[in-house]
């Protein structure tokens, strides 16, 4: 797990969306939009309730992270005076856990960050999270 800044981690705990990475056994990426809290070098990300045409077991991200557990994060920032871009890529490995006071402890955060998990009522679905457990993180721009 890689230590950062302060700043870093005031700067991915503002992000409401970050860019989620993952590829299959034969290397053929996807790259999805989610919602995350960071906490302690561990990107949380959950299996929610919204729409979807299959079982959460059998999206993407879930059958590739089964495949292939590598996975990258980007988190940036655009903004048209270029002096003031910036991204923040976590790389590492990620599982699902789906129980535990980890677990709870995840989906804690998640309803804390975003009101919409709380009326979700995530802890009585039963859905996993994506933990992701960084090992390296690469930074770049103006993190003000």
């Amino acid at each position: 797990m890689n230590q950062i800044d302060s700043d870093i981690i005031r700067y991915i705990s503002r992000k409401r969306i970050a860019h989620f990475a993952t590829c299959d056994s034969n290397g053929i990426p996807t790259v999805i939009p989610i919602c995350f809290v960071y906490h302690n070098g561990i990107v949380y990300s959950p299996i929610d309730k919204k729409p979807k045409k299959i079982s959460p077991t059998k999206l993407k991200r879930v059958k590739n992270i089964m495949e292939n557990p590598f996975v990258s994060l980007v988190i940036d920032e655009y903004n048209d005076n270029w002096n003031r871009l910036s991204y923040v890529i976590i790389q590492g490995s990620a599982s699902l856990i789906d129980h535990g006071q980890e677990y709870e402890s995840a989906l804690g955060m998640l309803c804390e960050k975003y009101e919409q998990y709380s009326k979700m009522k995530l802890n009585d679905l039963g859905l996993p999270v994506i933990k992701i457990v960084s090992n390296k993180i690469i930074t770049w721009g103006n993190f003000d």
